[in-house]
């Protein structure tokens, strides 16, 4: 490259041409100029300089003056930013892009869930006067732990007269006649009808109610057969109704209870090694108090009580010898109520049938309450010994041998006894 400079009065010019080694040689060794500048492009220079070229007469070259060549800048780019460049032009990749995908949650496992139907709370009880009825109820109406207001319940429209707060129970006593009632007459029974009516209202301040409304039934059943009389006077003998049964229309029923004995059990399957808890029981109307016993027991694989395949399971009169028998715990509970017994029995299926159903038959009786425990009025169990319901262990000494009559059969007596009956459960299914 030839650095050339050119002076004029208050100017000063420069001017770089770049050549290459061989044309900066053949220059020297007497190559024309003005064939030199012939083959390069030339570069205007600014229209000033040229103007200073002219106009001054004092500047005589002594060669002929060359124009430079073009020069191309990028060749004098540092080595790195050459480097980069070829970087910048290389191919580059295409750019993609998605919508960034969701992961998935994973799969929740089955989860064990059994839907528990609510059961219907016992939270009313009546007691039927000669000529009014007495009515209590739980404020638990539901049994779901909501008291409800007492001003959404009445009886046919008759609202509330009294309540026990420490029970929370409210109380319902009026005329047989009055709050709506209507009377049903039959051959042997006159009934009166009252309907326990509960209306909610919305939640103050909310349109929203957490109860729907009930009606509720409650009859009053009086015999036709006897005399009306006061039972003031508790009679030391056994009255008129206790001996005369073609007359009295008594219940017998057995039922399969929960757990916990406080309400009748669903569902009628079971799995082997779980205990069937059975409530025997005598629905009484117009009676002096009765108390219940179970006299025998008997387990078939179908509703004839008589097929050949059969298991019993009490007998003598109220000895439950499955315990004695299998070495299992069943038993009878110790008695609450006079008119109720219960019993709990491990479940069990018959080897020789196919069937997992169970049917169970069992023969109830109902005596005077005020009649004395016995041999043959009891209800024994066996647990390293004979022990009794009714805390009297001695009248159970005979379920080793045998204790009166047979129950099949039996015909009233003077011993107490008011009425008999059987009464069945089944079918009931039992799973392995």
């Amino acid at each position: 490259m030839v650095l050339m400079y050119f002076i004029s009065a208050g100017f000063f010019l420069l001017i770089a041409v770049d050549l290459s080694l061989a044309q900066w040689s053949g220059f020297q060794q007497g190559q024309d100029p003005t064939r030199f500048q012939q083959q390069q492009s030339t570069v205007l220079a600014p229209q000033r300089a040229v103007q200073s070229l002219q106009t001054s007469a004092a500047f005589r070259p002594t060669r002929p003056v060359m124009s430079p060549a073009w020069v191309d800048p990028w060749k004098f780019q540092e080595p790195g930013n050459t480097q980069s460049k070829r970087l910048m032009q290389a191919p580059v990749a295409p750019l993609t892009w998605h919508f960034p995908v969701v992961p998935e949650e994973p799969q929740q496992p089955d989860v064990p869930f059994e839907l528990h139907v609510p059961i219907p709370a016992r939270s009313i009880a009546a007691q039927c006067g000669e000529s009014s009825v007495h009515v209590e109820v739980k404020k638990d109406f539901f049994g779901t732990g909501q008291l409800v207001n007492p001003s959404f319940l009445s009886l046919g429209g008759c609202a509330v007269v009294g309540e026990d707060p420490e029970a929370q129970v409210l109380i319902f006593e009026y005329e047989l006649q009055t709050c709506g009632s209507s009377l049903t007459m039959t051959d042997n029974e006159l009934v009166y009808t009252f309907t326990l009516l509960y209306t909610p209202e919305a939640l103050v301040g909310t349109p929203i109610v957490r109860t729907d409304a009930a009606a509720v039934g409650i009859e009053c059943h009086y015999s036709r057969l006897h005399n009306v009389s006061s039972n003031v006077l508790i009679p030391s003998w056994v009255p008129f109704a206790a001996t005369k049964v073609a007359e009295e229309v008594l219940v017998f029923s057995l039922k399969l209870m929960t757990d916990d004995w406080m309400f009748e059990r669903p569902s009628n399957q079971y799995f082997l090694g779980q205990f069937l808890r059975v409530e025997a029981s005598v629905k009484q109307y117009n009676h002096v108090p009765l108390r219940l016993f179970v006299d025998g027991c008997v387990a078939t694989a179908v509703p004839d009580v008589n097929s050949a395949l059969r298991y019993s399971f009490i007998e003598n009169h109220g000895c439950l010898v499955d315990a004695e028998l299998t070495g299992s715990t069943s038993s009878f509970m110790r008695r609450v109520q006079n008119d109720k017994l219960h019993f709990q029995l491990e479940s069990f299926r018959f080897q020789q049938s196919n069937s997992a159903l169970v049917y169970i038959t069992c023969a109830l009786k109902a005596v005077v309450a005020s009649t004395p425990i016995s041999p043959e009025n009891k209800a024994c169990s066996f647990a390293n010994g004979w022990l009794s319901a009714d805390d009297n262990d001695q009248v159970c000494m005979c379920c080793v041998s045998t204790c009166g009559s047979s129950w099949k059969g039996q015909a009233l007596s003077d011993s107490g006894l008011v009425s008999e009956g059987k009464a069945t459960i089944g079918p009931i299914v039992v799973s392995n």
